[in-house]
């Protein structure tokens, strides 16, 4: 659930976050104040103090005497960035695994089913909702507000790459196997397990993305 905005600053950061996430501002674009001003009914200043939390939070960036502009994301971004995300979710899978109850069990047992239903199918936007609500289930009950803050945060700078790992070939079985390895784990109360599952289910991300890369190129070369 986002949080209540508690400023005019935190709701137009907020409104901006999710002209970013839509694709409407585009990565390495610039941010015309006056149009955004005039686009979002505010004034200067609520809008240049959303510009600082977004900069800070790497979704902008700041150029002295240019403004501000949309970050892009590079390919060393995600070498980098995903490797971190993983050992962090993997974390968080394993603190969940030791502290989950018998009810939450049973809840991760019904957004698995669903998952899987997802799955088989083909509906890949409800498999990304059934699989955004299984990640925020197992960093909710990993029940540490640090971690989940650096992981939300890291979050936020991957869905700049705006890429469907899904439609990879194959990527869709594969992605569901992997959750279901995770859930198996915390199910056995085998922390280790489901930490190096979560683990490797982010790594092939990755891979994926990747993949889908190479195809592009190869497309596109003669």
């Amino acid at each position: 659930m986002r949080p209540v905005p508690n400023s005019l600053h935190d709701e137009v950061a907020s409104r901006l976050r999710d002209l970013i996430f839509a694709g409407d501002l585009r990565p390495g674009s610039f941010l015309d104040e006056a149009a955004l001003c005039e686009r979002l009914e505010i004034s200067r200043t609520p809008l240049r103090e959303a510009l600082k939390v977004l900069v800070a939070e790497g979704l902008l960036r700041h150029e002295p005497r240019r403004g501000c502009f949309v970050a892009e994301i590079t390919d060393k971004d995600l070498d980098d960035l995903f490797p971190v995300i993983a050992l962090l979710e993997g974390r968080a899978a394993h603190e969940a695994t030791n502290k989950a109850s018998g009810a939450d069990v049973a809840a991760l047992e019904l957004l698995h089913q669903r998952l899987q239903q997802c799955a088989a199918e083909g509906r890949i936007t409800d498999y990304y909702e059934a699989n955004y609500a299984i990640h925020e289930a197992f960093i909710t009950l990993a029940d540490n507000r640090w971690l989940a803050q650096v992981i939300g945060d890291l979050r936020k700078i991957l869905r700049l790459a705006r890429h469907q790992t899904l439609h990879a070939p194959g990527r869709l079985q594969q992605s569901l196997a992997e959750h279901l390895a995770v859930f198996a784990a915390l199910k056995a109360r085998d922390s280790e397990a489901a930490e190096e599952a979560m683990r490797t289910h982010l790594l092939r991300q990755r891979d994926a993305l990747r993949d889908i890369a190479r195809n592009q190129q190869s497309r596109l070369t003669p």
